[in-house]
């Protein structure tokens, strides 16, 4: 391992070197490609340096307590010694998590994707509370939501909703979202006062550009058609809606919330481009499953991954055993704690493969 970060270090050494030199400067694509490559490099060989100065500082300290006889010296040597040992193994572990392969999607925006699933209207209102949830927490990190498309069910749910999220390292917190979410609670039209159970799908999608995902326009279908449901003057007068069927997988994107007939195009081959990578990316996440089983950051569309329990006011992530009682703020937005715990999870489980 310290092999690999001394070759980094000097990797890092030549970058600060062609990142201050004038004519590298001049040439500005390829300064911001150093500046770039530094600036990613830069926390582990920061904690490298930091591990090494430890090191040292343990040397030195048993040095003291070898050759020393004065009993001061000896005290604040035994004093810095215990100190620097006890700090030594989260180092250790923070130096070998930076070594830790990143997720290259983590940095992209994403698209959200939620389905109604079983449990009818239910179903359909719960997938309007969790689309109003991620909104409210986008809105407060900063982050810029757009609706792609949506299919209302007129009692203020949705059937499915389509939405982009744009901002920083979107996706490196959100992905942890994918998955089947379960919500317990007692319907409004249910006299009985009996809890129902119902689902929705989520999933969290990287956006792509057209290097990372080409498509044949000779592999698309694309239709058009008089927009339905809610909305204003143009819907339900004007051909705008689109709808692209990728034939040879199948996949199939319709959008209609748009006026325009071209901005419903370029939503709906953005969504289809996302589904397609996330496909590609979903066959070699099964390879890699083999090797290195986590339970966390699948993205398994198929695993119930979160119970929310209005009666109790609490919320369960099944993956890893954690339930909250704040219910209330959770669907106001507020849910970095629960994203910060899988995030720390994530890590731990890939710092174990580290170590393994």
């Amino acid at each position: 391992m310290f092999d690999k970060v001394e070759i980094i270090e000097d990797k890092y050494k030549d970058l600060t070197q062609k990142i201050g030199d004038p004519e590298v400067i001049n040439r500005q694509s390829e300064w911001q490609k150093y500046i770039k490559e530094h600036a990613e490099i830069e926390p582990i060989v920061m904690k490298y340096r930091e591990y090494k100065e430890t090191i040292g500082g343990i040397e030195e300290s048993k040095q003291i307590l070898q050759e020393e006889s004065d009993e001061e010296l000896r005290e604040l040597a035994k004093m810095e010694l215990s100190e620097l040992e006890e700090n030594l193994p989260a180092i250790e572990d923070e130096l070998k998590l930076l070594l830790v392969p990143k997720d290259p999607n983590d940095e992209k925006d994403v698209i959200v994707e939620i389905r109604g699933g079983a449990g009818g209207d239910e179903a359909a209102l719960f997938a309007g509370t969790l689309f109003r949830m991620y909104c409210r927490y986008a809105e407060s990190r900063r982050w810029k939501v757009e609706l792609m498309s949506s299919n209302e069910t007129g009692v203020g749910g949705y059937k499915e909703v389509s939405f982009s999220i744009k901002g920083k390292g979107a996706y490196s917190r959100l992905k942890y979202e994918s998955g089947v979410h379960r919500v317990q609670r007692i319907p409004a039209t249910e006299s009985g006062g009996r809890i129902h159970t119902s689902t929705a799908t989520v999933a969290v999608l990287p956006e792509v550009d057209d290097v990372e995902v080409n498509i044949n326009p000779n592999d698309l279908r694309i239709d058009v058609f008089r927009s339905s449901g809610n909305g204003g003057q143009s819907v339900n007068t004007t051909d705008s809606a689109v709808r692209i069927t990728h034939l040879p997988t199948g996949e199939v994107v319709s959008c209609q919330d748009g006026k325009s007939q071209l901005k419903n195009k370029e939503k709906a081959l953005k969504v289809l481009k996302a589904r397609l990578f996330d496909k590609a990316q979903a066959e070699q996440h099964k390879e890699i499953s083999a090797e290195r089983k986590s339970q966390v950051g699948t993205g398994d569309r198929s695993e119930r991954i979160r119970t929310y329990n209005f009666p109790q006011g609490r919320i369960t992530d099944h993956r890893i055993n954690l339930t909250l009682y704040k219910l209330d703020s959770f669907i106001e937005g507020e849910i970095n704690e629960m994203i910060d715990a899988l995030i720390t999870v994530d890590q731990a489980e890939k710092l174990n493969a580290v170590n393994n």
